[in-house]
Formats: C-alpha cells, structure tokens, sequence
C-alpha cells in the first residue's frame, strides 16, 4: 500500500459519485434556512469578539494628600442668587471654601430663562474661631457669618432687591467645581450667608425660605463609561412648608483604565436622602446639605477585549452545530417525504 492509499485511508470525509447524490427540494430549503441561521449567529459572535468588556477588582485606597473635585449644577426656582451662599466644611472643623473653587451663579426668570450672571470670584478662606461647625447640625443664628453689619444702605438696598426679585419669581442655578479637601465633611447651599437680622428682614422667618431645588448634575471627578450618579435629575419641590433637605452620600474611588492603558481618575458614590421640616422652637434655617465620606477601598475597573481563539473557538462550536441539526433536519424531512409518497403509491395501486 503505497504512501497516497494511506493518506486516503484517513480520509474522515470521503466524497461520493456525482450520480449517487440525489438533491431535493425539500434539502434545499433547510440549506437555505441553515444559511441564514449561521451567517446570523456569525454577526452576533463578530459582534460579541469587537465588543470590551470590563473587569472589577477591589484595593486598599492608598492617595494621600489630593483634593477632591466636587462638580455642582443645581437650580433654585424660588431664591434669588443674592441671598444664596455655598460653604464647605471638612471633618477637621474647617469651614472654607477653597481659593480654587470656580462657581457662577445664574439669575433665573420664573419661566428659567437666564437674566444675569455672578461668578463668586469673592470666595475665600474662612475659619470660624469662635464657634466649632459640626456636619450633622444645622447653623443656628449665633452659627451665621455676617456679611452685612447692621442696616446701613448697602443691607436696605438688598433688602429691597431680593423682596423684588421674590416677587418677580426669580431663582438661580449654580454650577462649578468645588476644590475640597480628600476627607470627610459636608458642603451646602443656604442662605447662611446673610446676616440673620437681615435674612429676617428679607423672608420674615425661616419657614418662608424655600429650599425647593433641582440637581441636574452631581459628582465627584470625571465621567467614565457606564458610571450612574444617582442624584442627577433630583427634583425636590416644596409647597407651602420648608426644611432642611440632607444628603448622605458614601465616596468611593474609582480607577478606570481604557484599553488604550489610560487611567482615569475619578469617584462614584452612593446616597441616602433626608428631610427634617422647620419648627418655630428650633432658631434654624433651612438649607441643602450634601455630607460626604470616603470609603477606604479604591475599585478598579479595566476595559478588557477577548482573544481571537476564544472567538474561533465559539464560532466554529456554533456554525458546525448549526450545520450538524440541519443535516439531521435534512435526514428526517426525506425520510418523511419518502415515506408519504411510498404510502400514497400503495393506495393507488390498491
């Protein structure tokens, strides 16, 4: 036996004479139908090969010594930006609002079309010596900076602009970037601001400030794919009652790395929500609050592609399956026609 007979003895798929094969139409049909079942399942296993996916794992948090960028774009339908401050407090007592801190305010008709704007430029460093600022209570009125003294013609003239501007419906939007210390503490938007004989001038008592907001966009670093913060698109509106709406949320650090091998530096956070209504015997004034803390362990999260034997792998363990159940299919269909015709040749002949 020579060399050729032996390799034609491993033949595993030996051809038949043309005269032996016998095409049907019903064959036709399930090769068609098998066609455009595999050229399907192809597309979906390109697709599911071209696709990234990304891989989760979990570390000790080791940064020291960053800050932490805050990003801030809320709205206030019932308080004039005159009267709105933004303040950031840290777990070490601190009450300051960063010198890099970039916040604009918007003037807000009652319609929300934009009629002015302020860029709070005029934020600086503030420690409170006097008193000590903790993050789960609200300022009382001993706990209020003053930035107007007295009611000389500076306090009349804005007493007499924001009344104006409250019976004009107007609001404001802030947005910006918060520059924090990376530890724990709270930042919020009130009217503590003010002097409390003049915010008493103004709303004539705390149970007429309306803190009714609108978070449009809250978060602590930059965007990466897939990331969900859940307090965008926040909406709380209140009617004819006020309090202090506070925000518990929990910072986690985030890595994200492209496929490119970039790392993007950034957090995600969840959040719990509570209200506490204003009560004539407590002197406190309602206000937003947003207490943050860290989470000691950092995710990383990779983008990662599948190999290309993974993919031939699948491809050919669906395509040659695939193949195989229409060549059964075939089997069972000649086999049923033959036998209905052999049956209905009996009965004619009968």
């Amino acid at each position: 036996m020579g060399v050729k007979q032996v390799l034609k003895s491993l033949d595993a798929f030996p051809r038949a004479e043309e005269h032996l094969l016998q095409k049907t139409r019903s064959g036709a049909v399930v090769s068609i139908i098998g066609l455009a079942i595999m050229a399907t399942l192809f597309v979906h296993e390109l697709k599911y090969y071209l696709t990234t996916y990304t891989v989760h794992q979990m570390s000790v948090d080791l940064k020291r010594g960053e800050t932490l960028p805050i990003h801030i774009n809320m709205t206030f339908p019932s308080l004039p930006c005159e009267v709105v401050s933004v303040d950031a407090i840290d777990m070490s007592g601190k009450h300051e609002v960063d010198l890099d801190t970039n916040i604009w305010k918007l003037r807000l008709n009652r319609d929300g079309h934009i009629i002015g704007t302020e860029y709070l430029s005029d934020l600086v460093e503030k420690e409170h010596t006097h008193h000590k600022h903790e993050e789960d209570k609200d300022h009382n009125e001993n706990s209020h900076k003053p930035h107007i003294h007295g009611f000389g013609q500076d306090a009349e003239k804005m007493v007499t602009n924001v009344k104006k501007a409250l019976e004009n419906w107007e609001g404001c939007r802030i947005y910006g970037v918060l520059d924090v210390q990376r530890v724990a503490g709270n930042f919020h938007v009130s009217v503590h601001g003010l002097n409390i004989f003049v915010a008493q001038q103004i709303f004539g008592g705390a149970s007429h400030v309306n803190v009714s907001h609108i978070i449009h966009d809250l978060s602590f670093g930059p965007k990466y794919p897939g990331i969900h913060n859940p307090l965008d698109g926040t909406s709380r509106i209140l009617h004819e009652t006020s309090g202090t709406f506070k925000y518990y949320i929990k910072i986690v650090p985030t890595e994200y790395s492209y496929i490119s091998k970039e790392v993007l530096a950034t957090n995600q956070f969840s959040v719990t929500e509570y209200y506490v209504p204003i009560k004539d015997a407590v002197k406190s004034w309602p206000a937003v609050y947003f207490l943050y803390d860290l989470s000691p362990i950092t995710v990383t999260i990779k983008e990662e592609t599948r190999s290309f034997l993974h993919f031939i792998t699948r491809l050919c363990a669906v395509l040659g399956g695939t193949f195989a159940v229409t060549g059964m299919l075939d089997r069972w269909m000649y086999r049923l026609m033959e036998a209905l015709t052999k049956s209905s040749s009996r009965s004619l002949v009968r």
